[in-house]
C-alpha cells in the first residue's frame, strides 16, 4: 500500500485530492512523497512522522555536521542519491543507515548488497527528504575538497619528512595540500557561521570540531601523521614559534573568505597526543553588532539608551565565557564612536578592528596588564574608556574612580546574574558608598538558540508550561506589552536554510540592572545579592527568565532554551 492509500484509508487524505496526487506523482514521474510537500498537503514533519508509524521504523533526527568523514565513505555519493539512502554510525558490526524510502525494493536490495561486500549487519532509520538533503552537501563539502587534498598529500608529503621541522618541511608546508587542507579548514567554520575551530589530536586520528551555535560538532578526521604539518601551518600563519611545542602560543592573523576579511584569534596547547590549536573565527558581520539586533526588549532597550546618554558611570556587562558580552560591549561603542570624544580601550585580546577607537592589547607576560594600562588611559585625555575585564581589586578601584572623575566606562565580570554585580564589587575592595554614585547599569546575559523563522512550528501551550509562563510573566505585564490570552508557543523544526538544526543563529537573554533610589538603601546597609534581588524587582528590573519568556511568546526562542540556560533562577 503506497503512502497516499494509507492516508486515503485513516481518512486523512480526500480521496478524490489522493486520486489527484497519485496522477501527478505517474504524470510526473516524482514519488509520491516529493508530490505531497510540493503542493503543502501536509507538513514534512507530519508527513514523515506518519510515516515512521505507518512502517513501525523510528524516524531520526539528523545533524549533517556530526557524521564524520570515514562513515560516510561507506556509501559512495552517487549510491547515496540514487536510492537514498545515507550512512549515519558504525556502533561495532552494525551500519545505521538513513532512508528516504525504506519501503522501495530497489533501495533494499542495494542496501543488502552493500551489507553482505561490507561483511556489516545493519540497522535501517527513516529520515526526511531535507535531512538527506542536507548530508548530500557534507560528501561535497568534505571529500572533494579535504579528500582531494589528502590525495596530492599522500604523494608530495611523506611521513619521515613530518619528523622535523627545517627548511624542508616549512616549503612544503607553504606549498604543499597542508595550506589547502588549513585553507578547507578556515572557509567550512566561516561558511558554516561556526565561532571556534578545534584542531585536535586522539589517538587514532586528528579531529576537526566546529563550535556552532553554543555546541561543538566534530566534521573531518584527518590521519594523526600529519598533525605537526597542521599546525605548524597555523603556526606560521599566526606568527607564532614553529620549533616551539612545550609551551601554549597564542596570535592572530588575517585572511580574506567569501569576499570579505576575517581575523582569526589562534591558541595552541600541548597535550600528551600533541599540540591542539583553538583558532576562535573573528568574523566582522556577525561579530558586530547594532545595539537594536542585540535582542533587548524595548523596557530594556530604553534604560540602556538612557545610561549611554549620561556623562559619566560605569556600565557592566556579565555572564559566563560565550555569552556574547563583548558583542554588547562592541554595539555600545559604535553608538559612542563620535567624532568629539576620545575612546580608548584595554582589550586581551583585541577581537575586532574598530575605526576612530584607539585599541591597546594589554600583555601581562611584560607587565602591561589591566591596571597599569588603566593608570595610564587617565593621562591620555579620554572621555569613555573600555576594559575588557575587571579582574582584580586594583582594576575594580581604578574603574570605579575613573566613573567618579567623569568618565563613561565600560567592562566585563564574571558574576551568575545581574544583581550579583554589587556583592562582587564590594568583595573585590570597592567601598558600599562608591557603588550609587558610579554604577550606572549591570547588565547580564546569557545566549540561547534563535529560531529559524523558515520553519519554526506553532504549537499549543501545555498546561503545565501555560501555568510557569503565566506565573514569570505576572509581574512584568505593565512594562512589557504582551498578548493575551496565552495560548501559543513555537517550536524548532529543521529545514534546509538552517542545516536541519531548528535555529539560525543565537540571540541574548538579558537582565538589566540600572542603578535607582530604591537600591542604595540595600547597597549600603545590606549588600547581600537576596536583598538586592529584591529591591531590584521593586524597582521595576526584569530578570533573565521573564526575558526569556517574553521571547519565547513572541517566537524567537523556545521555552526548553530558556529554561537550560535559567535553570539556576
Amino acid at each position: 500500500m503506497t503512502i497516499i492509500e494509507e492516508l486515503v484509508k485513516k481518512g486523512i487524505l480526500d480521496k478524490k485530492r489522493g486520486r489527484a496526487l497519485e496522477n501527478e506523482a505517474k504524470s510526473s514521474g516524482k514519488r509520491e512523497e516529493e508530490i505531497i510537500l510540493e503542493q503543502k498537503v501536509f507538513s514534512e514533519e507530519f508527513l514523515f512522522n506518519y510515516k515512521a508509524e505507518y512502517l513501525g521504523l523510528p524516524l531520526k533526527k539528523i545533524f549533517p555536521e556530526e557524521i564524520p568523514r570515514d562513515i560516510l565513505e561507506k556509501i559512495t555519493e552517487e549510491t547515496a542519491r540514487y536510492y537514498k539512502i545515507i550512512p549515519l554510525a558504525k556502533k561495532d558490526n552494525v551500519l545505521e543507515v538513513g532512508m528516504v524510502y525504506p519501503d522501495d525494493l530497489s533501495a533494499q536490495e542495494a542496501l543488502k548488497f552493500l551489507a553482505r561486500s561490507e561483511n556489516l549487519n545493519y540497522k535501517v532509520f527513516l529520515i526526511t527528504l531535507t535531512d538527506f538533503n542536507n548530508l548530500l552537501k557534507q560528501y561535497r563539502a568534505v571529500k572533494k575538497e579535504v579528500v582531494k587534498v589528502l590525495e596530492e598529500l599522500k604523494t608530495e608529503l611523506k611521513e619521515e619528512k613530518l619528523a622535523t621541522v627545517g627548511e624542508e618541511i616549512e616549503r612544503l608546508i607553504e606549498e604543499a595540500p597542508i595550506a589547502k587542507v588549513v585553507a578547507v579548514i578556515l572557509r567550512y567554520g566561516v561558511e558554516g557561521k561556526a565561532s571556534d575551530i578545534h584542531i585536535e589530536p586522539t589517538k587514532d586520528q586528528l579531529r576537526i570540531r566546529f563550535r556552532m551555535l553554543g555546541d561543538l560538532h566534530a566534521s573531518i578526521f584527518l590521519p594523526a601523521k600529519i598533525l605537526s604539518a597542521i599546525i605548524t601551518r597555523v603556526k606560521i600563519l599566526s606568527n607564532l614559534k614553529i620549533d616551539e611545542k612545550r609551551i601554549p602560543q597564542d596570535g592572530r592573523f588575517s585572511a580574506r573568505i567569501e569576499d570579505r576579511d576575517i581575523d582569526f584569534r589562534v591558541s595552541t596547547f600541548p597535550t600528551i597526543m600533541g599540540e591542539k590549536a583553538a583558532i576562535r573565527i573573528l568574523d566582522p558581520t556577525v561579530g558586530l553588532k547594532k545595539i537594536e539586533e542585540l535582542g533587548l526588549s524595548s523596557h530594556n532597550f530604553e534604560i540602556l539608551k538612557k545610561a549611554i546618554k549620561k556623562p559619566y558611570g560605569m556600565i557592566l556587562v556579565t555572564g559566563p565565557t560565550g555569552s556574547g558580552k563583548t558583542t554588547t560591549l562592541y554595539a555600545v561603542l559604535q553608538i559612542l564612536n563620535k567624532e568629539q570624544v576620545n575612546i580608548i580601550t584595554l582589550e586581551d585580546p583585541v577581537e575586532y578592528f574598530v575605526e576612530g577607537i584607539n585599541q591597546s592589547q594589554i600583555r601581562p607576560e611584560i607587565g602591561y596588564d589591566f591596571a597599569r594600562g588603566l593608570r595610564q588611559i587617565l593621562r591620555q585625555d579620554p572621555d569613555i574608556i573600555m576594559v575588557g575585564e575587571i579582574r582584580d581589586q586594583e582594576t575594580a578601584a581604578l574603574a570605579t574612580h575613573s566613573s567618579l572623575t567623569g568618565h563613561i566606562v565600560l567592562s566585563t565580570l564574571h558574576t551568575n546574574n545581574a544583581v550579583g554585580v554589587i556583592p562582587r564589587l564590594i568583595d573585590m575592595g570597592v567601598q558600599p558608598f562608591l557603588i550609587p554614585p558610579t554604577l550606572s547599569l549591570a547588565v547580564a546575559q546569557r545566549l540561547v538558540g534563535r529560531l529559524c523563522d523558515k520553519c519554526k512550528q506553532k504549537i499549543k501551550i501545555k498546561k503545565a508550561i501555560k501555568e510557569v509562563i503565566t506565573r514569570e510573566i505576572a509581574n512584568i505585564k505593565d512594562k512589557i506589552k504582551i498578548k493575551e490570552p496565552i495560548k501559543y508557543m513555537w517550536k524548532a523544526v529543521g529545514c534546509k536554510y538552517c542545516h536541519g538544526t531548528g535555529f539560525s543563529g543565537r540571540i541574548a537573554l538579558f537582565e538589566v540592572l540600572e542603578m535607582k533610589e530604591q537600591l542604595f538603601d540595600a547597597v549600603l546597609n545590606e549588600p547581600s545579592e537576596k536583598r538586592i534581588a529584591e529591591a531590584a524587582k521593586k524597582s521595576g528590573m526584569i530578570t533573565m527568565r521573564e526575558d526569556g519568556i517574553v521571547k519565547v511568546l513572541d517566537g524567537v526562542t523556545t521555552f526548553e532554551e530558556v529554561l537550560r540556560e535559567t535553570a539556576s533562577e
